[in-house]
């Protein structure tokens, strides 16, 4: 196909196959125009756990493996040098999914070559004052970039006037892969059952994600202490805070279920596990709520969601779930009571959040908006 472009998209978020599903839609969709490799860690130690380079066979884009180094502190995370000899073939546009302040960012930036337009996608929903050599890193990335893609509204509400973000620019969500992510009852009374939660009656208010007090388990768990109509809690995830949570577990050894060996492609069942999703996130002086992805998912089984109004996740639930003031434990126990003891306004977010996940955060949609902005780009650079 001598009329194909190429475009190379970095990530060590590639790592994990699921995480692929972007660049695996671009190739998907852009077929007849466009040729997508995918450059991915060989091996990382990750957040949680360490992780090799899953691959499937079945995969659309080219996938490339790569060495890093420093992988456990990503802000130092390296690539090996085969990234440099990748990124000298020819490319029509390069993709990074590193952020453009860390190492990793600056080198995609350093070894592109001169012509070749780049495009990071960023997170970062605080505009803050990074340290030597952080600052440098952002300025002279930003300075080699031709754009960039913002993961949410409040991205670019505190990018968009920073120096070096004066380029043509997106927002984008990330997406959720709606066949693997759907509603099924097989699965909700499969885990139930293997957690001895036999009776279906009582409804389960879920939390999935890292164990850390960013994530407002604290205000969680004082909440559920409140409530007085039947509950039962699920917790799925892992983090400094899980010591203090089997503490405070004990006064509810029928109730509560942490768990913490749960591994990425079991994560839909647990989420049909649950009846109420809930993300309590508190904003930190460093940090807010820079999307929310276990939201998303939840919308895609089926689960309806309370979220607090930290960062991101207003614009993410919209009007298909429930916000709630982070710091209102008054609110979070009405919240929570009010879809306990509603089956039909469980039923109603159900509709809704389904309904918001096919239509805004499926993977073919977020990858169709890549494209058309990744096409916009070279045709105002080729005019």
């Amino acid at each position: 196909m001598p009329n194909t472009r190429k475009i190379l998209s970095i990530g060590h978020s590639y790592v994990v196959n699921l995480n692929r599903r972007l660049v695996n839609e671009i190739a998907r969709l852009g077929q007849d125009e466009w040729e997508v490799t995918a450059v991915a860690p060989a091996f990382m130690h990750g957040d949680l756990r360490p992780m090799h380079l899953e691959t499937d066979p079945n995969e659309i884009c080219h996938l490339e493996p790569v060495s890093v180094y420093n992988s456990q502190r990503i802000h130092i995370m390296t690539y090996g040098w085969q990234l440099r000899e990748i990124m000298q073939q020819r490319w029509d546009l390069i993709h990074c999914w590193e952020e453009p302040y860390i190492f990793a960012g600056a080198q995609v930036a350093w070894w592109k070559t001169e012509k070749t337009p780049l495009v990071y996608s960023t997170f970062q929903n605080k505009s803050k004052q990074y340290p030597p050599p952080f600052n440098w890193i952002e300025q002279y990335a930003m300075s080699r970039a031709t754009g960039w893609i913002a993961f949410g509204q409040t991205v670019t509400e505190a990018l968009k006037s920073r120096p070096g973000y004066s380029h043509p620019m997106r927002v984008i969500t990330p997406g959720v892969d709606i066949n693997h992510f759907y509603p099924s009852i097989d699965a909700k009374y499969q885990i139930r059952r293997f957690l001895g939660w036999e009776a279906q009656e009582i409804p389960v208010v879920g939390y999935l994600g890292r164990f850390v007090p960013d994530k407002g388990l604290d205000l969680l768990m004082k909440v559920l202490d409140r409530l007085e109509t039947p509950w039962r809690a699920l917790f799925v995830g892992t983090g400094v805070m899980e010591s203090s949570m089997q503490t405070w577990a004990k006064r509810y050894p029928k109730q509560v279920q942490i768990c913490t060996d749960v591994k990425h492609n079991e994560v839909p069942q647990y989420l049909n596990a649950m009846d109420i999703l809930v993300a309590p996130s508190q904003t930190m002086p460093n940090w807010r709520e820079q999307f929310g992805r276990m939201l998303i998912e939840a919308f895609a089984c089926g689960v309806p969601v309370i979220g607090s109004d930290s960062g991101e996740i207003p614009y993410v639930i919209e009007d298909a779930g429930v916000v709630v003031g982070e710091k209102d434990e008054n609110g979070w126990v009405e919240a929570i009571s009010d879809l306990l003891n509603s089956p039909s306004m469980r039923q109603e977010l159900t509709q809704k959040g389904l309904e918001r996940a096919h239509k805004l955060y499926a993977w073919s949609s977020v990858a169709q908006q890549h494209l058309l902005f990744f096409n916009e780009l070279l045709e105002n650079r080729s005019s």
